[in-house]
C-alpha cells in the first residue's frame, strides 16, 4: 500500500467536504467552502498517480473551479458515465455540471492568471425543491434518477433523464437527512438521519421498506454527514454512527430479513463515512499454484471523527488495515477508483490523501461478466426493473392489466399525433383571415414616437394584447366561461304590452345590477304606470355580469321565467340593511331593491333552460279593490296552459320551477301552487320580509331580510331547514350576502361578497365551506393531466357554477406558477379531496362522479399507495354482511362497486398497482352483481 498526501489539492485552507472520482479515473472532483461562496473545483488525476507527471509544470493540476453555488458544497457525485457531475450545498441547490465545448482556457473570476480553466464545465440545470441545505446526492444505477437528501428531513427523487421532473419525494424522516446510497441491483435506495434512524425504501413504489433504529438508539450528539454504503453484491448495507456496546461502530446490515447481527467496531469516535469498494474480489491465485474455488468478498473503508481510517475484507474478522491520525480534523468523503486499487479520502482540515492498494492486498477483482453472474445467480438478473423502458418488460400478471397498458399506450400515441396537429395549427392560425405575426407587426407600426426638448426618442409604450390561441393563454385567469346558449344566444327581448294596466308601481330608479338609461329622465309617471315589459331573463354563471341588465327602469311584471329561476316585483319590502344589504345608499338617491340581492339567479343545471319549456308569471298589483282591501292577480302560462289566481297583498318577488310557483307578498305571506294552479300549502308567515325566493323541483327556499333561511319539501310537506341564521356565516366578517341559490337536491347554497361561498347540510346542521374564490389551492392545484377527453362536462354542476371560472383558473396554475413541486403536489391532493367531499355536500351525483375519477387518476400517477387502497376498500365494503356495519351500498344515487370497477381501468393504467388491481377485481367478481 502506497500513501500520498497531494498538497496542491487544496481549498486555499477551508474544509473539503466531499470527494469523488470519475469513472474514467482521469479526474477527480472535489466540493466544499469557498472564500465566500460554495466551490466544486476538478482536478487532475494524473499528478496524484504518477510523481513525474506531479513535477512536470506543463501537465495542469486543476482543471475548472466553478463558484455558482451561494453556500457551501456538501457534496459532489460523477454520474455512472461521468458525462454528468451533481453537486449539493447550503444554497439549498441541487446542480448539475456538464462539460462544454472547447472554447480555450479560461481564468477565474477573481483570481490571479495562474489559476486558468483547462476544461469548461457548465451548470445544465439547478434543481430547486429542498426547503434546507442539501447535504448528499446519489445517481442511480444506469443514471435513471438522481437522488438529494436535505436538512428539511426529506429525499427528492428527480428524473434525471428529464430534469427537473420529480419523481418522488420521500418523507418519513423526522430529522435531518445527512446520507443516501443505492442499491446496486436498483430495488431499493437507503438513507440515514439524525432520527437515530435509517430507512430503505422500494423503487417500484417509492414506499417503506424498512425502518432500522435498534444499533441507533445509543447514539450522542450528531456528525456532519452520514454516509452509509451499499456493496457491490447488493448483499449488505453498512451504516455510519451506529453504537454497540457503547462503542462507536459501522452497522452491518443484511438484506435478507435486514438482520443488523454485524457491525465493524475499532474506532474511538463517531462513523462518519462508509464506502464499499466498486469491485468484488476472489482470493489471489499464487503462481504455480492450481485453482481453487473460492468465495467472492467485497471491500469497504470506514472513516471516522477520530481521524483515522481502515479498510476491511468482508473474508476477514480483522481490518486490512488502519491508518491513524491520517487528517487534523474528522474525515468527510472517501472515494475509491473504478479499477477498485486506488481511494481518495478528504477531510474538514481541509487536505486530501490517496491510497494505492496492489492485487497482492485486495484480491483480483471480478469482471463484469463474473459480477452480473453473481447478481443473475442471486436476484434473477443484473439489474431490478426500475426504469420506465423497463416497466415495459415487466411481466404483467393480469390479462385486464395487459389490456389497459396497452390501451394507455395507444392513447399516449394518439395524443402525441394530437399534439404534433395542434402545434402545427398553431403555427399557421389566423384571426379574422390575419397571421398572428401580421397583427403583432401592424401592431408595432402603430407605436407613437415623441421628442424630448433636448431633442431624445420617447417611445410611447404600447400594450399588445396576448395573441397565443393555445390552451394556456394567461387571458383565460379574467375571463369567464361562457356557456352553450348564455349571454350571446338569451339576449333580452323587450316588447311593450299595452293590453296589461298596472297602477301604483314603485319605479326603479336603476336596472338591477346596471347603470340608469339615459332617457331615465325623460320618461314620465303615468308611462311607467301604464307600460308593463315582456322580458327573457339573462341567464348566467357569474354575477358581475349584470344579470338584469335588460329590465330598465320600467321594471316589468310580466316575466318569462325559466324553471328554478327568481323575478323581482316592484314594490319590494326594503331590505334590513343591517343583515343582508350589500351597497349603501348614497345621500339623495332613491330608495331602490338590493341589486344584489333581488337579482334573478341561474344555479340550477343549465340543461334545464334548453329541456323545460318556459314559464310565463304576469303580476298585476291591486287590479281591485274589495271591502277595502286591494286584490293583486297572478296570471301563469306555460306551454299554451294558463291559469290565474288572486293574493289578497301586493306581490313582490314569485319564483317558479317546472312543479311548483311560488309567491312571496308584502304581507310576508308565502303561497306555494302547483304547475297546474292548485295551491298546495296553507300561506306560510314569514318572521320578516322576503329577500330571496328560490323553486327547484318540490323545493322552495326562502331568505328573508332578518337573515334567516328555509327551505321546505312541498311534495312531502316538511321542513329541510327551519329558520336557519345566516349570523353564523356572517359573524366576524363585514362580508355581506351577494349571493343565493337552491340545487335540485334541495341543497341551499349562500355567496358572501368575499368570495365564500356556503351550503347548508342539514344532516350534520352545519354550514360548509365548498368554494373560496382566494382559496391558494384552487390557484396552485394542478390536476389537468387526470382529466381525460371522456369526462361528461359538468360546468353546469351547482359546485362548478358557484365555484365559477376560478376552477378553470387552478388548471392554469401549473404553467403560470413558481410553486415547488412537493408543494403543489400537496395542494392539488387536498383540493381534489375538497372538491370530492363538496361534490358529495351538494348531492350533486354528476360532479361526485366527476372529481373521483380524477382524484384515483391523480392517486395513481403519484403513486399514492395508502389513500387509493383506502379508496377502493371503501367503495368495496365488507365481502359478508354483517349487522354491526354501517356501509351503505350506494352513495348519492351511484352504487359503490360500479364505481369500483369504473376505477379498475385507471388502477391498470399503472404497473405499480397490478397486485391491488388483481385483488379487487377477484373480489368484485366474487361478489357479481351484488
Amino acid at each position: 500500500m502506497k500513501l500520498l498526501k497531494p498538497s496542491w489539492v487544496s481549498h486555499n485552507g477551508k474544509p473539503i467536504f466531499s470527494v469523488d472520482i470519475h469513472p474514467d479515473g482521469t479526474k477527480f472532483a472535489t466540493g466544499g467552502q469557498g472564500e465566500d461562496s460554495g466551490k466544486v473545483v476538478i482536478w487532475n488525476m494524473a499528478p496524484v498517480l504518477r510523481e513525474e507527471d506531479e513535477k512536470n509544470v506543463n501537465i495542469p493540476k486543476m482543471l475548472c473551479q466553478m463558484d455558482n453555488h451561494l453556500a457551501c458544497v456538501n457534496c459532489v457525485r460523477w454520474s455512472n458515465t461521468g458525462l454528468y457531475l451533481a453537486s449539493g450545498g447550503d444554497d439549498k441547490l441541487v446542480m448539475v455540471w456538464k462539460r462544454a465545448a472547447f472554447i480555450g482556457p479560461s481564468t477565474v473570476f477573481g483570481s490571479s492568471s495562474k489559476l486558468a480553466n483547462v476544461e469548461q464545465w457548465r451548470c445544465v440545470t439547478i434543481l430547486r425543491n429542498h426547503t434546507g441545505d442539501v447535504m448528499d446526492v446519489a445517481w442511480s444505477p444506469h443514471d435513471v434518477w438522481l437522488a438529494s437528501c436535505s436538512v428539511d428531513n426529506t429525499i427528492v427523487i428527480w428524473n434525471a433523464r428529464k430534469f427537473p421532473e420529480i419523481v418522488a419525494s420521500l418523507k418519513g424522516h423526522t430529522g435531518l437527512v445527512k446520507g443516501l446510497t443505492w442499491d446496486p441491483v436498483g430495488k431499493y435506495i437507503a438513507s440515514q438521519a439524525d432520527d437515530h434512524s435509517l430507512k430503505v425504501w422500494r423503487t417500484m413504489d417509492w414506499q417503506q421498506e424498512t425502518n432500522i433504529t435498534k444499533p441507533f438508539n445509543e447514539c450522542g450528539g450528531t456528525t456532519h454527514v452520514l454516509r452509509l454504503s451499499w456493496s457491490p453484491d447488493g448483499q449488505y448495507l453498512v451504516s455510519a454512527h451506529a453504537m454497540n456496546n457503547s462503542g462507536p461502530t459501522a452497522q452491518i446490515i443484511e438484506r435478507d430479513g435486514w438482520k443488523t447481527n454485524m457491525d465493524f467496531v475499532g474506532h474511538r469516535k463517531a462513523v462518519t463515512v462508509v464506502k464499499f469498494n466498486p469491485k468484488i474480489f476472489k482470493k489471489k491465485q499464487r503462481n504455480g499454484s492450481s485453482p481453487k474455488p473460492s468465495c467472492p468478498y467485497c471491500c469497504c473503508a470506514v472513516g471516522s471523527k477520530d481521524r483515522s481510517l481502515s479498510v476491511w475484507l468482508t473474508s476477514l474478522k480483522r481490518p486490512l488495515v488502519v491508518i491513524h491520525d491520517l487528517f487534523d480534523k474528522s474525515i468527510m468523503d472517501i472515494s475509491w477508483t473504478l479499477n477498485g486499487l486506488g481511494i481518495l479520502v478528504c477531510s474538514m482540515d481541509g487536505t486530501v490523501a490517496y491510497l494505492n492498494f496492489s492485487q497482492d492486498e485486495l484480491g483480483d477483482p471480478l469482471n463484469e461478466d463474473e459480477k452480473n453472474a453473481i447478481h443473475q445467480n442471486i436476484y434473477g438478473k443484473s439489474l431490478a426493473i426500475t426504469t420506465e423502458a423497463q416497466l415495459s418488460t415487466t411481466i404483467i400478471e393480469n390479462p385486464e392489466m395487459l389490456k389497459y397498458q396497452q390501451e394507455r399506450q395507444r392513447a399516449e400515441q394518439a395524443n402525441h399525433r394530437m399534439t404534433h396537429e395542434a402545434q402545427a395549427h398553431k403555427l399557421t392560425s389566423v384571426v379574422n383571415g390575419e397571421s398572428l405575426e401580421d397583427i403583432r407587426k401592424n401592431l408595432l407600426k402603430k407605436q407613437v414616437e415623441t421628442r424630448t426638448a433636448d431633442g431624445r426618442r420617447r417611445i410611447t409604450p404600447l400594450c399588445i394584447a396576448q395573441l397565443d390561441t393555445g390552451d394556456f393563454s394567461p387571458a383565460l385567469f379574467n375571463s369567464v366561461p361562457i356557456l352553450p346558449g348564455s349571454a350571446s344566444q338569451l339576449t333580452s327581448q323587450l316588447s311593450s304590452d299595452s293590453n296589461t294596466a298596472t297602477s301604483n308601481l314603485d319605479p326603479l330608479s336603476t336596472p338591477l345590477g346596471g347603470k340608469a338609461p339615459d332617457d331615465a329622465k325623460d320618461r314620465s309617471a303615468s308611462s311607467l304606470n301604464t307600460t308593463a315589459m315582456k322580458s327573457n331573463l339573462l341567464l348566467t354563471t357569474s354575477t358581475k355580469m349584470e344579470p338584469m341588465k335588460a329590465l330598465d327602469s320600467r321594471f316589468t311584471e310580466r316575466s318569462k321565467v325559466m324553471p328554478g329561476v327568481t323575478i323581482s316585483m316592484a314594490g319590494l319590502t326594503p331590505l334590513d340593511r343591517k343583515a343582508l344589504d350589500v351597497e349603501k345608499r348614497k345621500k339623495g338617491r332613491p330608495r331602490k331593491m338590493d341589486a344584489k340581492m333581488m337579482m334573478p339567479v341561474s344555479h340550477q343545471p343549465f340543461q334545464q333552460v334548453s329541456m323545460e319549456p318556459p314559464v310565463y308569471l304576469e303580476v298585476e298589483n291591486e287590479v281591485s279593490a274589495v271591502s277595502g282591501a286591494k286584490l293583486s292577480q297572478l296570471r301563469c302560462s306555460r306551454e299554451g296552459r294558463e291559469w290565474d289566481t288572486l293574493l289578497p297583498s301586493r306581490v313582490i318577488t314569485a319564483a317558479g320551477s317546472s312543479d311548483v310557483v311560488a309567491v312571496a307578498c308584502a304581507d310576508r305571506m308565502l303561497s306555494v301552487f302547483s304547475a297546474c294552479g292548485r295551491r298546495l300549502l296553507p300561506a306560510i308567515l314569514l318572521p320578516a320580509p322576503m329577500s330571496a325566493l328560490h323553486c327547484s323541483g318540490f323545493y322552495v327556499m326562502a331568505l328573508t331580510a332578518c337573515a334567516t333561511l328555509s327551505v321546505w319539501d312541498v311534495q312531502k310537506q316538511s321542513a329541510v331547514v327551519k329558520n336557519e341564521s345566516l349570523q353564523t356565516i356572517l359573524s366576524g366578517t363585514q362580508c355581506t350576502v351577494s349571493q343565493s341559490l337552491l340545487t335540485q337536491q334541495g341543497v341551499p347554497v349562500i355567496g358572501l361578497s368575499n368570495g365564500k361561498s356556503y351550503c347548508f347540510n342539514s344532516s350534520l346542521e352545519t354550514w360548509n365551506l365548498i368554494a373560496d374564490k382566494q382559496d391558494s389551492l384552487v390557484q396552485c392545484a394542478d390536476f389537468k393531466n387526470c382529466i381525460s377527453s371522456q369526462d361528461a362536462l359538468v360546468s353546469q354542476g351547482p359546485l362548478a357554477l358557484t365555484q365559477g371560472h376560478n376552477l378553470n383558473a387552478g388548471r392554469l396554475a401549473s404553467r403560470l406558477s413558481s410553486t415547488p413541486h412537493h408543494l403543489q403536489h400537496g395542494m392539488t391532493l387536498v383540493f381534489l379531496e375538497n372538491q370530492l367531499a363538496s361534490a358529495l355536500t351538494l348531492r350533486s351525483s354528476t360532479e361526485y362522479h366527476y372529481w373521483l375519477l380524477i382524484y384515483a387518476r391523480f392517486l395513481v400517477t403519484e403513486g399514492s399507495d395508502y389513500r387509493l387502497r383506502e379508496l377502493c376498500k371503501d367503495l368495496l365494503g365488507p365481502v359478508h354482511k354483517s349487522a354491526s356495519s354501517a356501509w351503505e351500498p350506494t352513495t348519492l344515487g351511484l352504487r359503490k362497486r360500479d364505481l369500483l370497477r369504473e376505477l379498475l381501468p385507471v388502477i391498470g393504467q399503472n404497473l405499480r398497482f397490478q397486485r391491488l388491481f388483481t385483488e379487487y377485481q377477484d373480489q368484485l367478481e366474487l361478489l357479481g352483481n351484488k
